[in-house]
């Protein structure tokens, strides 16, 4: 165990961006577990995933605005069809974004297929790459973030469909870039699980406390067990989750006493 990792210049800035994903993600979590459509993340940030390999596969650089482009077209593109897929067959919407997130995956393990650095690429999708993110990509995201949270708020119930679609499928891009395919579905279903028969106001605030402690618990033990941040983080979320349902389980159980 290594004590002297516990750099601040080190997991400071991660921290930053595990912060920054939560603010968006456990109110859009509450939304999709009410509407029961809890894989929809997993598949949009999987075609989003499938847009940044298509543009590496062309050559384009990682960090350049044409996979960035390339990554929310193949996304905002995926929500549209699964917006119009729950208009038209709701019964079986769950069946179809899975088998979109099959297909997606497929698609992109046969576009790596030819690259000798095919594994590690995707891997650091999948995984993330949290440790590295600087405070320039940081401000953008902060960004775009700022901008969707305003308009989703500013509209509410407006949005329809379609809106929410949109706005989850930006997000959702955004995140995948900055922490990896594995952090963006735990930072959004883990901690609206944990809270989801919590009233509104008081679920996203202990929603969002949960996830930054859980958060800070996982790149500290990254840090210290040299861990890949990524996934340490996830199972500190889903411990997180874990022990924050069972103890408000235990909470409403002695008020009813």
């Amino acid at each position: 165990m290594n004590w002297t990792a516990l750099d601040p210049g080190l997991l400071g800035w991660p921290f930053v961006a595990g912060l920054l994903v939560l603010a968006t993600h456990v109110p859009l979590g509450r939304r999709v577990l009410a509407r029961g459509i809890i894989f929809l993340d997993l598949a949009i940030a999987q075609i989003a995933v499938l847009g940044v390999i298509a543009a590496h596969t062309l050559g384009w650089q990682t960090q350049g605005w044409q996979t960035q482009l390339a990554a929310a077209a193949a996304a905002l593109a995926g929500a549209a069809f699964l917006a119009r897929c729950e208009a038209r067959w709701p019964e079986i919407q769950e069946a179809l974004i899975g088998s979109s997130f099959a297909v997606a995956a497929s698609l992109a393990v046969l576009l790596l297929s030819g690259d000798p650095h095919g594994g590690e690429h995707l891997n650091e999708l999948l995984a993330g790459q949290i440790l590295w993110v600087d405070p320039a990509q940081l401000t953008q995201i902060a960004a775009i973030y700022a901008l969707l949270l305003g308009f989703w708020w500013l509209r509410g119930e407006r949005l329809g469909r379609m809106g929410f679609y949109l706005i989850f499928a930006l997000a959702i891009t955004a995140s995948v870039q900055l922490v990896g395919v594995y952090l963006v579905f735990a930072s959004l279903i883990l901690p609206a699980l944990a809270v989801r028969n919590r009233p509104p106001r008081a679920g996203l605030l202990v929603g969002w406390g949960l996830g930054a402690l859980a958060y800070a618990t996982g790149l500290a033990a990254s840090a210290l067990f040299d861990w890949p941040a990524g996934p340490a983080t996830v199972m500190a979320l889903a411990a997180a989750a874990l022990l924050a349902g069972r103890l408000m389980r235990v909470a409403g159980t002695g008020r009813q006493r």
